[in-house]
């Protein structure tokens, strides 16, 4: 529609330039300077005319600019005011943004007043399919960012596991979110990764449980032990005296009887790795005092196993060369039967 406009404009200059009727001089130059400043003249009064409108349109077009930042400071100081305050950043740049081009909108429509609001619209959606062509993973991540915002999985200063990366929520852009791992390296993880990804968070309680293996030997008192364990851990600092802590039988081990023994803290990391340092240290102290055997695993390695199978059969040669009476002596025999029954006894025992 806009390109048939122009072609007829162009046709129209073309004729009142050169003139309808006017035929072409074969070998010479025919200029009509008349018709060239009449059309000047014709242009400059149109110009004239729509002043008043491009004057009101740029008036128009500052007076959105105005607007768009009161209305997008509005929302975050609103949003601000109610602890969103990183999504009061993304969602007021997001209405100045719309707010403005409203307003550029409206200012063409103003100095060009045969531009329909229709025109614009249909421009405006062939361009939004293009662009969204053009930026569909920035538009993703944009609109994943929006919805981690509104529906708060996580906040700020969280402490989150994402893939293989851990660490504390330190912002959420419209593009990424940027956690701190506990290493103080910085992770810029698209949004629209955050969004599609099970998210695990660490500090989404105010407690969280913690819990380590104690391995007795077989001849202790568990019982006993496991009163110790409990009473060292309850005194520990940091493990929280809100929640109950736990000494349980988990495992019957080859070597020893597993005592597993669960407690609570905060549930911030550092906290965590702290709280966990000390109980460790504590029980084995109270384990040491209390003479209880903490036994570690123990093998039995059988050399030669071969030779029992060699044994015997020697054993049986020997017996046999004896009842045929061809010169064998009776103490070989013996020491290769006693041969074969210590192979015996060493593989019973390691079975």
């Amino acid at each position: 529609m806009l390109f048939q406009k122009l072609l007829v404009n162009l046709i129209i200059f073309q004729e009142d330039v050169t003139g309808p009727k006017d035929k072409d001089k074969e070998g010479e130059l025919d200029i009509n300077t008349t018709s060239i400043i009449e059309k000047l003249d014709t242009w400059l009064d149109s110009l004239i005319k729509a002043l008043p409108n491009i004057v009101i349109g740029i008036a128009v077009l500052i007076a959105f600019v105005y607007i768009s930042r009161w209305l997008g400071r509005l929302v975050k100081r609103m949003l601000k005011d109610k602890g969103r305050a990183n999504f009061g950043d993304l969602l007021g740049s997001f209405t100045r943004y719309l707010v403005m081009i409203g307003g550029i909108a409206l200012a063409l429509t103003i100095m060009a007043p045969n531009l329909s609001p229709a025109d614009l619209i249909a421009g405006m959606g062939v361009s939004s399919v293009a662009i969204g062509f053009a930026f569909q993973d920035i538009l993703q991540n944009w609109l994943a960012g929006i919805l981690i915002l509104l529906r708060q999985p996580f906040e700020i200063g969280d402490q989150i596991i994402v893939n293989e990366y851990e660490g504390t929520v330190e912002q959420i852009k419209t593009r990424a979110t940027i956690i701190r791992t506990y290493d103080g390296q910085r992770v810029v993880i698209p949004n629209n990764t955050v969004y599609n990804t099970s998210v695990v968070v660490k500090t989404a309680h105010e407690f969280i449980r913690s819990q380590y293996d104690v391995g007795l030997g077989y001849d202790e008192d568990y019982m006993k032990a496991m009163k110790i364990l409990k009473k060292s851990v309850e005194n520990v600092e940091g493990v929280t005296p809100e929640k109950p802590v736990e000494t349980l039988v988990w495992d019957q081990a080859d070597s020893w009887l597993t005592i597993r023994v669960r407690w609570w803290t905060k549930s911030d990391r550092a906290n965590v790795v702290q709280v966990w340092s000390r109980v460790l240290h504590d029980t084995q102290k109270a384990m040491d005092e209390a003479g209880i055997d903490l036994p570690f695993p123990t093998q039995v390695e059988i050399q030669n196993a071969h030779d029992l199978k060699e044994a015997r059969e020697d054993l049986k040669e020997a017996k046999e060369a004896l009842k045929n009476k061809t010169g064998v002596h009776k103490e070989s025999i013996s020491k290769k039967a006693q041969k074969a029954e210590d192979i015996d006894k060493n593989k019973d025992k390691a079975s």
